[in-house]
């Protein structure tokens, strides 16, 4: 999860050149441009506020425990399961990859000394590990060679700069973080291969948030605030 300014300003500016632009023609020209406003519109929120990102993360933007929501096995994974991430077999939505997330807010008593975090949560951001390993599946650990030396890959914020860098989801609105209370959010994820390329996935987030002091021990119970279940779908 991750803590950064959001998009909407740069959508509200590109907005803002939109009607500057239409006002001028209008003036210069009598033309009136309103017919094409709200395709504009459109264009311009599924460009800056419904599209991942790629970017180059500091830990210090983390806030929370990562979580896996897929794992495959190049020596054995099929097109099917390449296919998405959460779908049911053959079709384009599911029941998605489950996560669970807490975040825990900044403490009155450890203000001085940066304990907790000041937030807010403003998006989710993914990368991908490799495993470089022996075959573990029971067609290939008994027969395939093995690697006496196993090596392991990150793409994720803690090895600095990669090539693959990290691709963030902003939410619409942020979530803030209130002192001594522990956000949780919980829901799932989808990712489903687009039309247009192989290569690019589309994602659905559906989630709820809710907020509980950080000295109980119990994730269900003793809820001070339960938010609306939300859904963000992203496009590339």
């Amino acid at each position: 999860m991750k803590r950064n300014v959001s998009q909407q300003n740069e959508y509200a500016a590109g907005m803002e050149d939109w009607k500057e632009f239409a006002e001028t023609t209008s003036n210069l020209y009598g033309v009136d441009m309103s017919v094409l406003e709200s395709n504009f519109d459109r264009e311009q929120k599924e460009y800056y506020v419904l599209s991942s990102r790629w970017a180059e993360l500091p830990t210090s933007c983390l806030l929370a425990e990562c979580a896996v929501v897929k794992e495959l096995d190049m020596h054995v994974c099929t097109v099917e399961d390449a296919r998405g991430v959460g779908l049911s077999v053959g079709e384009d939505e599911g029941n998605g990859a489950p996560f669970d997330f807490d975040v825990v807010g900044r403490s009155y008593a450890d203000e001085d000394d940066g304990g907790g975090l000041a937030g807010p949560i403003s998006g989710f951001v993914g990368w991908f590990t490799v495993d470089f390993k022996s075959r573990t599946d029971d067609a290939g650990k008994d027969v395939a060679q093995q690697i006496p030396n196993p090596a392991y890959l990150s793409t994720g914020p803690e090895m600095g700069y990669t090539h693959w860098g990290q691709q963030v989801f902003h939410l619409p609105s942020a979530i803030p973080l209130l002192a001594n209370q522990t956000t949780r959010i919980q829901g799932t994820l989808e990712m489903m291969r687009t039309k247009d390329s192989a290569r690019l996935y589309n994602v659905c987030l559906r989630f709820s948030s809710s907020r509980r002091r950080t000295n109980s021990q119990n994730r269900d119970g003793d809820v001070l605030m339960k938010g609306k279940p939300g859904e963000h779908t992203l496009f590339n």
